[in-house]
Order: C-alpha cells, then sequence, then structure tokens
C-alpha cells in the first residue's frame, strides 16, 4: 500500500510523536496552520469518515478521547482547541487515510484553509 500515514504509522517515514497507542499515532504536522498542529491518525487503514464501518465505531470514540488527551498534554484543553477532519476532495482531503486535525494555542477566527497540503507528516 502506497499511504503516506500509514508509512508514518509502521514507522518507515519518521514523525515528531506527539502519542503513540496501540491503535492511534499523534504526531506533529510538518506545515503548522497553528502554534499547536498535530494530526490523529487511527493505525487502522481508513479512507475516509465516509468508509468508517459499524465495527470501526469505537475507533472513532478512540480518536475524540485520544484529543482530549493530546489537548491536555499540549495546554489548549482550557483555552480551547478546534478539531477537524477533512472529507473528500473538496473538503481539501488529500492523504487518503482518515486524519483529524488538532489545532490550537492561539485564536483562530474563522480559519477555513486547512487542507491536506498541511499533513504531509
Amino acid at each position: 500500500m502506497d499511504c503516506l500515514f500509514c508509512k508514518i504509522a509502521e514507522g518507515s517515514i519518521p514523525s515528531k510523536k506527539v502519542l503513540e497507542t496501540e491503535d492511534m499515532l499523534v504526531f506533529h504536522d510538518i506545515q503548522p496552520a497553528a502554534p499547536v498542529h498535530v494530526l490523529i491518525i487511527p493505525k487502522k487503514h481508513i479512507v475516509s469518515m465516509n468508509d468508517v464501518v459499524e465495527e470501526d465505531l469505537a475507533l472513532i470514540a478512540e480518536i475524540h478521547r485520544v484529543a482530549q488527551k493530546v489537548a491536555q498534554q499540549l495546554g489548549v484543553s482550557e483555552s480551547g482547541y478546534r478539531l477537524i477532519n477533512n472529507c473528500g476532495p473538496d473538503s481539501g482531503q488529500a492523504v487518503h487515510h482518515l486524519h483529524y486535525h488538532l489545532l490550537g494555542g492561539a485564536k483562530l477566527g474563522a480559519l477555513t484553509g486547512i487542507s491536506d497540503s498541511h499533513a504531509a507528516g
């Protein structure tokens, strides 16, 4: 499989890890759009939110639990953060592996330009 995020999850492409569990990986975005900008990915390859099936719902819940933990770890849980999932080409999804952007550390305003061009690893 030629998936950038699968390669990052397996360790064949390096990343600046924030948190890793058996099922998830959180790492810093290489082109941050905010002072805090990390990506949360399941290690299981799922193309997009449209491809989530019943058996993946626990994994989606885990992504949200991990987001809470990471926001606290990175010091943005009290001031606020944004959790973004791009789904499909019109949203800006270019990396076809389910992932969430967690952004914070500043007043984010009407930030709408979070495409996967920021998510290269």
